[in-house]
C-alpha cells in the first residue's frame, strides 16, 4: 500500500509539472504568462465583475478551472508550413518520390491541407494564445480603475500597480486603489448666453440629473449634457450641439464639496477668416421637398417630374411611380413645424418601414428666401429598391422532431403593387426530412416531407372599413398583412393538407414594444389517411395488441398473431361495445376508452377560425447586448363567429353531438399565454439567462378538447432538455402516447452560459415543467392538474451544454438528465436518470431562449 501511495504521488507530481510546463509552451523567455489579476479597494478584495472588466488583460479563458483554449493553442504547430518544408527536404528523395505520384504543384499545396496545417491553423484560431503581461497596458488599467473611482465621486483617490512572479514564466498584476473621501454637489449654478435658451431650459430644469447633496458622478453629467441637447434640438434649435454646454467644478477639498456651473454659451460663427459668438435661434421648416430617383448621386439627378401634395414638392426622373398620399404619410417633418430631431429619426424609420426604398438621406439647408435666418428647407432623397425580386433559397435544418431536413423556397416580391407601397409576395416551398419518431416501415431515410405554396400581401397602413387613425397613429408605423397558404405534409401525425388565412395588423406604439392584433385566423387541417393511425402512433397499438392476447378478440382482426390495423380499430368498438370480457369497471377498459378517444380526436379535420392579440416587449439595444429582458403575451379566441353562422345554418350535428360547418366540426376554446425571458451580462461573455412560460387553453360550447395543433407540449432542445420532445408529460403519466401533449403548460429555464475558449461555449441549465390537462374531457387524476398538489408533477432536467459560434449562427449540442422524473414512484424520483446510458442529446441553431 506504501508503495502504491509513493507510485500515485510521484505520477502527481509529474503530472503537475508536465501540465504547468504546457501552460508557458509558447511563452517567451523573460516574459510572464498572465494567471492572475487583483485588485484591492481600501485594502479589500475586489472580486465585482464590472471593476475587474476595468482591467485590459484578464488572464486566459478557462474551463472548470481548466485553460482549454490555451492548451489548444499550445498543442498546435507554431509553423506548420515552415514544418512541411522542412519534412520535405529532411531526405533529398523525398521530394522526387512525391513528384512521381503528384505534381509539384500538388506536393506544395499539400502543405496548406487540413491534415498538414490546416488543423494546427484552426487549433490557433479556435484557441487562445497565452496573454502575456504587458506593463504598458497594466499602467492603463492602473489608470483606468483611478479614472473609474474619479467619476464616482472619489476625486483624490490614489492607485498603484505591481507584477509579481508566481512560477515559472508565471506572473500575477496586483492594483491597489485607495479612494479617499467622496465628493458631493455644494451648490448649482446655471447661465446661459441666448435669452431662448433660457427660456427652453428653465421648462426642463426640474427634471434636472444634476442636483445638490448628491454625490459627484460622471455619467450624471454626460447624460444631462445629451438630455438639454436633445430638449433643446427637438424644440427648434438647429446649431445647438452637445459642446455647447460645458460644465465648471470648484472643488473645496477641506470639506470635499463641488460648486457646479452649468454654461450653456453662444455658437461660433465663421465670419470670413474670424469666428464670432451669434445667439441661438429657433428655426421652422419652411419647405419639404422630396426627391425619388433610382440613383444615390443626388447631384447628377435629373427630374422630370414633380407635384405638390399637402406642402409637399415630391420630384421624381420619370414619371412619378407612386402616389403621393403613399410618401407624404411616412413623413412627420412638415411645413410651418419646429425643426426636431424626432421628427427627422420618426421619417426615417417610417419611410424604411414601407420598404419600397433604401434608407433615406435626410439633410437641411438655410433657406436662402428667409430674410430673418430663421427658416430650414428639408430635403429627403429616396433611392428606390427594385420593384422585383426572385429569391431562391435552401437551408439544412432541424428540430425537436426533426433530425435532419433539407428545405427549399422561391419566392417572387412584387414591390408597390398598387402605388401606394405595398408588397405582395409569392412562393413555394418544399421540405424533405429525416425523423426517427415517424414511423418508417420501409428504413427510408428521408421519412417526412412537405410542400405548399404561400401569398402575403402587406399594406404600409391600417386597412380597416373604420378610420383607426385616433386609436393607432401614424407614427405607431402601423403594417396590415394579408396571408393565405396551403401546404400538404407527410410530418409527425398523419399525412395532412393544412390551409390558412390570416387578417392581422402590426404597430409599434413604443420603442421596444409591439402590437400585433389577428382579425382573423383560419386554419383547416384536412387528414388524408386516417386508416394509417396506428402505423404512426406504434406507442397506442402495441397497448392494444398486448391487451388484445389477453382479453377475448374477434379472429378476422388477427393476422400472424397480432392485430391488423383495422382491426385494432375493431378492437376498440368492441370493447366499448361490451362485445369483449373488459367491463366499464376495468383499468384496461378505461385505457382502450382513452386510445380511443384520443384516436378520433387527432383523425378528425379541425376547423379553426380565431381572433387574438399579441403584445410584445423587448428591451435588447443591439446583437451584443446580454443584459435585457423581454416578455411576450397573448390571448386568443376561436371559434365564436362560426357558432353564431352555425345557428342560422342548421347544419346536422356530428356523431359527438356537436354542431359543423360544411360538415366539420369546427373548434371553440379560449387560450392565454406569458413568455418571460431575462438576460444578466457577468461580462468576460459570461451569461446568466433564464425562461418563464405559463400557458392555457380552454375548451368551450362546441368543443371538449383543444386541436392538436393548439396544444402544448414538452421536453427537446428548446424545451425541457432532460425528455426528447413530446416525451414528457402530460402530468405523472409516463409519456405514454407517441406523441404526447395537453392544453396546460408550465415551464421555467436557467442558463449559466460562459466561454470555453476561442468560440467555443458552454452552458449548465436547469429546466422545470410540465403539460396538464384542464377544464376538458380528460378525468384521470395522473394526467390533469389538481391544483398546487399538482406541482409535484413538475419534472427538473438538467445537464450541461457545449456552443460554437460561428458569427452568423451558433451551433448547440446540450447534454440532459432527467434530475426528477414525476412519472417514478414518489421516493424514486430524483436522480434516477443522471447516467451517461440516460443521456438525452440535444441539438439546435441559437441557444434556447
Amino acid at each position: 500500500m506504501r508503495n502504491n501511495l509513493s507510485k500515485i504521488t510521484l505520477l502527481f507530481v509529474i503530472g503537475t509539472i508536465i501540465y504547468s510546463c504546457s501552460l508557458v509552451k509558447r511563452v517567451p523567455e523573460n516574459e510572464k504568462l498572465l494567471t492572475k489579476n487583483e485588485i484591492f479597494v481600501n485594502d479589500k478584495l475586489i472580486k465585482e465583475e464590472r471593476i475587474n472588466n476595468l482591467v485590459v488583460q484578464q488572464p486566459n479563458t478557462k474551463f472548470l478551472n481548466y485553460p482549454f483554449g490555451l492548451t489548444l493553442y499550445n498543442a498546435a504547430k507554431p509553423n506548420p508550413d515552415s514544418s512541411y518544408q522542412a519534412w520535405l527536404e529532411r531526405k533529398p528523395n523525398r521530394i522526387k518520390r512525391l513528384n512521381r505520384l503528384l505534381s509539384a504543384k500538388q506536393v506544395q499545396r499539400l502543405g496548406k491541407s487540413f491534415f498538414v496545417s490546416g488543423l494546427s491553423n484552426f487549433m490557433k484560431e479556435t484557441g487562445e494564445a497565452p496573454v502575456i503581461i504587458d506593463e504598458k497596458k497594466a499602467t492603463k488599467s492602473k489608470e483606468r480603475l483611478s479614472g473609474y473611482y474619479y467619476n464616482n465621486g472619489f476625486i483624490r483617490n490614489t492607485a498603484t500597480m505591481s507584477i509579481d512572479s508566481t512560477g515559472q514564466k508565471k506572473g500575477k498584476v496586483t492594483y491597489k486603489v485607495t479612494t479617499g473621501k467622496p465628493y458631493f454637489i455644494d451648490s448649482i449654478y446655471k447661465k446661459t448666453e441666448s435669452p431662448i435658451i433660457d427660456s427652453l431650459y428653465s421648462t426642463m430644469a426640474s427634471k434636472s440629473l444634476i442636483k445638490t447633496g448628491d454625490q459627484y458622478n460622471y455619467d450624471n453629467f454626460s447624460n444631462e449634457r445629451k438630455r438639454i441637447t436633445q430638449h433643446l434640438r427637438n424644440n427648434g434649435v438647429y446649431h445647438f450641439q452637445e459642446s455647447n454646454v460645458k460644465y465648471d467644478a470648484i472643488i473645496d477639498d477641506s470639506i470635499q464639496k463641488l460648486n457646479v456651473n452649468i454654461k450653456i454659451e453662444n455658437r461660433y460663427v465663421k465670419d470670413g477668416d474670424t469666428l464670432a459668438k451669434k445667439p441661438f435661434s429657433i428655426y421652422k421648416i419652411s419647405r419639404v421637398n422630396i426627391f425619388t430617383n433610382n440613383t444615390s448621386k443626388k447631384e447628377r439627378n435629373q427630374f422630370n417630374d414633380s407635384t405638390a401634395y399637402r406642402n409637399f414638392n415630391i420630384y421624381s426622373a420619370g414619371k412619378l411611380k407612386y402616389k403621393p398620399k403613399a410618401i407624404t404619410n411616412a413623413i412627420f417633418i412638415e411645413k410651418g413645424k419646429l425643426f426636431s430631431d424626432n421628427d427627422r429619426t420618426l421619417t426615417s424609420k417610417s419611410l424604411s418601414n414601407l420598404k419600397v426604398f433604401n434608407y433615406p438621406n435626410i439633410e437641411y439647408i438655410e433657406d436662402p428666401s428667409d430674410s430673418t435666418n430663421t427658416s430650414l428647407i428639408a430635403n429627403i432623397y429616396l433611392m428606390s429598391k427594385p420593384k422585383f425580386i426572385w429569391q431562391p433559397s435552401i437551408d439544412v435544418t432541424t428540430s425537436d422532431v426533426q433530425e435532419f431536413g433539407i428545405s427549399g423556397r422561391m419566392a417572387f416580391t412584387w414591390r408597390n403593387l398598387f402605388k401606394r407601397a405595398e408588397t405582395f409576395e409569392l412562393a413555394a416551398k418544399g421540405n424533405i426530412g429525416s425523423s426517427k419518431d415517424l414511423a418508417n416501415p420501409n428504413n427510408v431515410f428521408f421519412n417526412i416531407s412537405e410542400y405548399g405554396f404561400e401569398g402575403k400581401l402587406s399594406f404600409p397602413r391600417i386597412v380597416f372599413p373604420v378610420n383607426t387613425r385616433k386609436i393607432i397613429r401614424k407614427e405607431m408605423l402601423p403594417t396590415t398583412n394579408i396571408n393565405i397558404g396551403l401546404t400538404s405534409q407527410r410530418n409527425i401525425g398523419l399525412d395532412k393538407e393544412n390551409l390558412t388565412g390570416v387578417i392581422n395588423y402590426n404597430w409599434t406604439p413604443k420603442q421596444k414594444n409591439n402590437f400585433r392584433f389577428d382579425l382573423i385566423n383560419i386554419q383547416f387541417i384536412k387528414n388524408l389517411n386516417p386508416e394509417n393511425y396506428f402505423n404512426v402512433y406504434s406507442s397506442s397499438y402495441n397497448t392494444l395488441n398486448n391487451l388484445a392476447q389477453i382479453y377475448n378478440v374477434d379472429p378476422s382482426n388477427i393476422e400472424n398473431g397480432n392485430l391488423t390495423p383495422q382491426g385494432a380499430v375493431n378492437f376498440i368498438q368492441d370493447v366499448e361495445n361490451g362485445s369483449t370480457s373488459l367491463s366499464p369497471n376495468d383499468n384496461d377498459y378505461n385505457i382502450v376508452r382513452s386510445i380511443g378517444e384520443r384516436r378520433e380526436r387527432l383523425i378528425e379535420n379541425n376547423l379553426i377560425v380565431s381572433s387574438g392579440i399579441t403584445f410584445f416587449r423587448n428591451t435588447k439595444e443591439n446583437l451584443l447586448d446580454n443584459n435585457f429582458y423581454s416578455i411576450r403575451t397573448k390571448f386568443e379566441s376561436s371559434g365564436n363567429v362560426l357558432s353564431l353562422l352555425a345557428d342560422t345554418k342548421n347544419e346536422q350535428l356530428s356523431a359527438n353531438g356537436n354542431k359543423t360547418m360544411f360538415g366539420i366540426e369546427y373548434s371553440q376554446y379560449i387560450k392565454g399565454e406569458i413568455d418571460f425571458i431575462k438576460h444578466w451580462d457577468f461580462g468576460k461573455k459570461n451569461t446568466l439567462a433564464m425562461r418563464a412560460f405559463a400557458g392555457l387553453a380552454v375548451p368551450y360550447g362546441n368543443a371538449q378538447s383543444i386541436p392538436f395543433s393548439r396544444s402544448y407540449f414538452s421536453g427537446g432542445s428548446n424545451d425541457n432538455r432532460g425528455w426528447q420532445a413530446y416525451s414528457l408529460g402530460p402530468g405523472r403519466s409516463g409519456g405514454v402516447n407517441d406523441f404526447n401533449e395537453a392544453n396546460f403548460k408550465l415551464a421555467y429555464s436557467i442558463e449559466y452560459r460562459f466561454r470555453v475558449g476561442g468560440n467555443f461555449y458552454s452552458a449548465i441549465f436547469g429546466d422545470v415543467g410540465n403539460i396538464w390537462n384542464l377544464f376538458d374531457n380528460i378525468t384521470d387524476e395522473r394526467y390533469t392538474f389538481n391544483g398546487f398538489r399538482s406541482l409535484e408533477d413538475l419534472a427538473l432536467g438538467s445537464g450541461i451544454g457545449l456552443r460554437y459560434d460561428f458569427d452568423f449562427f451558433v451551433f448547440r449540442f446540450d447534454l440532459g438528465y432527467k434530475a426528477y422524473d414525476p412519472a417514478r414512484e414518489i421516493g424514486d424520483r430524483w436522480l434516477k436518470g443522471v447516467n451517461f446510458s440516460k443521456t438525452v442529446l440535444n441539438f439546435g441553431i441559437n441557444y434556447p431562449f
